[in-house]
């Protein structure tokens, strides 16, 4: 596995794509546009240096050799010779059914696809192709080169080979997989986006602020970051797709979105990457006043 495609180059695409780079693989990365490619290969370039000014690498990066091993394109036409593809795209059925059938016709036929998505089941998205045993779905955690642990959830259809070719890629990347069954969410969403929703609903109630909430979570609990601060990382747009996506699949009036997530998204308050979202952050996404 050398070579490896990876779809979306938003911030878990560009982390996917720094991770691959770094653990010495070739990585072609597409994204709708070269604005959105340039700006990530700004982050990766900013990022992979302040990793090795701090040593939060084992080992010592070389940043423009691990600029040099990705590829930035728009063309899905030059994923013609990889042998794995991580996908990335926007947390929508949508957009996603567009992707697979694309991704289906121009990778070569052992090519394994693996759907980094937080809430959609992997066997409805593995249906979108022509090779569902080779289809599975790996939920990274943000930001995904400090997170060491994954989920990998096999369709119904994946095979055993497929599921250890996933397992050996992560390996090379330093992350070990949880495989847990098809559901939408799988564990980790199914309990988070449940207690981000929540949070904002107390928010949203006047019950209590942003930092008054992440504060029980932080102080009383020990966590090391609390609800509304991990919405912000992840994005409040992505919460509330999560969330109307469990709501969808389940049917179940306990996943209906806080008010407060929509209005929030409308008005441009999607967290980090906005620069301002439950909280407050800085030109480069720092957290700056809470």
């Amino acid at each position: 596995m050398s070579r490896v495609g990876v779809i979306g180059a938003g911030i878990m695409g560009g982390g996917v794509a720094q991770s691959l780079a770094t653990a010495g693989h070739d990585v072609v990365l597409i994204d709708v546009s070269k604005d959105i490619l340039d700006s990530t290969a700004t982050r990766i370039r900013t990022e992979l240096r302040l990793s090795r000014l701090v040593g939060a690498t084992k080992e010592p990066v070389d940043t423009d050799r691990a600029l040099r091993a990705i590829t930035f394109t728009t063309d899905y036409a030059d994923l013609h010779d990889v042998d794995f593809v991580i996908e990335n795209v926007t947390e929508s059925w949508e957009i996603k059914q567009r992707v697979y059938p694309v991704l289906d016709d121009v990778c070569p036929p052992h090519c394994v696809f693996a759907a980094n998505t937080s809430a959609l089941p992997i066997t409805r998205l593995a249906s979108l192709t022509r090779r569902a045993p080779q289809v599975l779905g790996i939920h990274f955690m943000n930001p995904v080169p400090m997170k060491p642990v994954v989920e990998l959830i096999p369709g119904h259809h994946t095979t055993p080979a497929t599921v250890a070719t996933a397992e050996e890629l992560l390996a090379t990347m330093g992350k070990t997989a949880i495989v847990v069954n098809d559901s939408p969410g799988f564990v980790s969403n199914r309990v988070l986006m449940l207690t981000i929703n929540e949070a904002a609903f107390l928010v949203h109630e006047g019950v209590a602020t942003a930092e008054q909430v992440d504060a029980v979570f932080t102080s009383c609990f020990g966590h090391p970051m609390g609800p509304l601060a991990t919405a912000d990382l992840i994005g409040v747009d992505t919460i509330l797709r999560s969330i109307e996506v469990l709501h969808d699949s389940f049917n179940d009036s306990k996943y209906r979105p806080c008010p407060l997530l929509k209005q929030m998204v409308d008005a441009g308050l999607q967290g980090r990457k906005t620069r301002q979202g439950f909280f407050s952050y800085g030109s480069h996404g720092w957290e700056a006043d809470r």
